[in-house]
């Protein structure tokens, strides 16, 4: 679209979402995986499946050809399932203008290499680290298509970019917040799907209220030992990227990693649950780099290897839940003052 100065590759429900938002107020260009889907929301003025019944702005132009990404650009959202993501950078790389803000709304991390997701951004498209953000926050696409209040973060090592690219999102009903850390947000919105799996199979089980509660407490746990240990603030895994996001992913039936875990848990095997969702459901992606990234640094994550024995191992989810019951107790605290002062470390001048 002539004039478009922002971008959104990905036409899933969130990039879809995002760019109906945006589209309200400026010319939006829709990059879609497939010229089938393009066509077919330029004809409609809708994306069926992925956000059924919300009419897209005339603003928003879809289109399959990376080319679009057009000089003028200035803000290019990467909103792509994270195991495509290192692709379709690269696809649209030669076409970035130097100067755009890019931002990743992809919750994961790449497996092999274990990087967050602005790390494979920066890396497939060449660009420094100071033109890199990411969002994240409890965002579940179908709520803030029909402007339903939400709110979210945005993340950047340069809180100037956060701020630019808050300002250029943020609506009424999407209020944005800024975090310098971005190790730590990103780490928040690939480590909460795999807790949600492991909930969706507690509310499948009948499992209760207190037995929930204290699934997300110590899930909230592993992901804030993990993210200490890595470098990231404590204090990120208590806001929206953290504990607002592992809510809502947590409860919702909108959450597609929460239906995963209810269908593991009525007895479904992962190959056939992954072949009838719509959409991604990241945790099931995510789950192995968390625990080799959790290896690395040392630092147990039960839950976590809980997950992936259901899905991979072919262990009942009943088993795995009650497995995690008979854990030994031990301190709620326990090594979270070692790595706070690790962390502190890190901050200190000098």
């Amino acid at each position: 679209m002539a004039g478009a100065r922002v971008a959104v590759v990905g036409a899933g429900a969130w990039g879809t979402t995002l760019a109906a938002n945006l589209g309200r107020v400026e010319p939006v260009t829709l990059l879609c995986h497939s010229a089938d889907t393009a066509a077919r929301i330029v004809a409609t003025g809708r994306n069926e499946p992925r956000l059924p019944d919300v009419e897209l702005p005339r603003t928003v132009t879809a289109t399959a050809d990376p080319a679009a990404v057009a000089p003028a650009t200035d803000l290019v959202i990467f909103a792509v399932p994270s195991a495509h993501l290192r692709s379709m950078v690269e696809a649209v790389a030669p076409f970035l203008p130097q100067t755009a803000d890019l931002l990743s709304v992809v919750k994961g991390l790449e497996r092999g290499t274990l990087r967050r997701m602005s790390e494979v951004v920066r890396e497939a498209s060449g660009a420094p680290a100071h033109r890199v953000g990411a969002l994240s926050g409890p965002n579940l696409a179908a709520e803030v298509a029909r402007n339903l209040p939400a709110s979210a973060v945005v993340a950047a090592a340069d809180l100037a970019l956060a701020q630019r690219v808050a300002a250029r999102l943020a609506r009424r009903r999407f209020r944005l917040y800024v975090n310098e850390d971005i190790l730590g947000v990103e780490l928040c919105g690939a480590l909460k799907n795999v807790v949600a799996i492991a909930a969706g199979a507690v509310d499948a089980l009948g499992f209760g209220d207190n037995g929930k509660a204290g699934l997300l407490t110590r899930g909230l746990a592993e992901m804030t030992r993990l993210g200490m240990a890595a470098g990231a603030n404590p204090l990120t895994f208590a806001g929206l990227a953290g504990m607002g996001d592992l809510i809502a992913t947590c409860g919702s039936p909108l959450s597609r990693n929460h239906r995963l875990g209810m269908e593991l848990a009525r007895g479904r095997s992962w190959p056939d649950i992954e072949a009838t969702l719509p959409g991604t459901a990241e945790g099931a992606y995510t789950v192995d780099a968390a625990l080799a990234l959790a290896t690395r640094y040392g630092v147990e994550l039960p839950i976590a290897q809980e997950v992936h024995n259901a899905l991979f191992a072919g262990k009942s989810v009943r088993r795995c839940l009650v497995d995690l019951l008979a854990r030994e107790s031990k301190d709620e605290l326990a090594d979270f003052g070692r790595w706070i002062e690790q962390f502190s470390l890190r901050r200190a001048p000098g």
